[in-house]
């Protein structure tokens, strides 16, 4: 492998922004491990990188299916590098009428898929005391502002918390290691389509950008290895505006 070229494993490597990511990378002259359920989906991905790419089917709901991608890339390439926990799926439904089964849902595939992702690579890391975990986001983990999406809202939330306190726990012990957030907002995948319940269409809304702009960010986290980025420009200006606007100080 050349000299600063990394492994990287993406998950929800099949379509949209985990396909976007895994061309850049390749490009770049990465190695890359790429995870998605969907065996024909994912072949067709893997099969334009070559002898680069490796391909594993899997549900990264599973813990133990996440070992078995752990093993299987180590065995292939050597090591892992860089760990981006990409899998998510929307949720259209008013917050006051959310069930039971919708929240279990949304957690499961939102949130769980990435804490197991970290759980299952971080003794690989530690043993180097060096890593890159990325966990993909949404500008809704920062602003609630799609109400239909109050569970996804929720779940993103959850994910930035879980990021930041793993962070603090890692690199007490393991400075060498990053764990790093990527919050895009609307981009024009079936992420929209997808959603439980039926939702708009993600490409016509407004104020999108493509998946390949979210990889070019992708990309340069793993290059800096910045903890926190947004995708847009401005993205960090309207939230720190957002919560000057809801936040009231008591003495005042």
């Amino acid at each position: 492998m050349a000299e600063g070229k990394k492994v990287i494993v993406i998950t929800g490597a099949s379509a949209g922004i985990g396909a976007a990511a895994a061309e850049l990378l390749a490009g770049k002259g990465h190695s890359i491990a790429l995870v998605a359920r969907r065996r024909e989906a994912l072949d067709a991905v893997v099969a334009k990188y070559g002898a680069n790419a490796l391909g594993v089917t899997a549900d990264v709901t599973r813990k133990g299916e996440l070992h078995r991608v752990l093993r299987e890339t180590i065995a292939r390439f050597g090591r892992v590098d860089v760990w981006i926990n990409n899998v998510g799926q929307g949720i259209s439904r008013q917050p006051s009428e959310l069930t039971d089964q919708d929240i279990d849902e949304v957690i499961r595939v939102n949130v769980k898929s990435a804490l197991y992702g970290m759980q299952v690579v971080l003794p690989h890391f530690k043993e180097r005391n060096d890593g890159h975990i990325i966990n993909i986001s949404s500008m809704l983990g920062r602003i609630p502002f799609a109400v239909i999406r109050s569970a996804y809202v929720g779940a993103k939330h959850f994910l930035n918390a879980l990021t930041a306190t793993m962070r603090e726990e890692v690199q007490a012990t393991h400075p060498g290691i990053q764990i790093s957030l990527v919050s895009p907002g609307v981009v024009r995948t079936d992420f929209g389509l997808n959603a439980l319940h039926g939702g708009p269409d993600s490409r016509e809304l407004p104020n999108s950008q493509s998946a390949e702009e979210v990889a070019e960010v992708i990309a340069w986290v793993v290059d800096t290895r910045v903890p926190d980025a947004y995708t847009r420009k401005g993205a960090r200006d309207r939230v720190v505006s957002y919560f000057q606007s809801t936040g009231a100080d008591p003495d005042k």
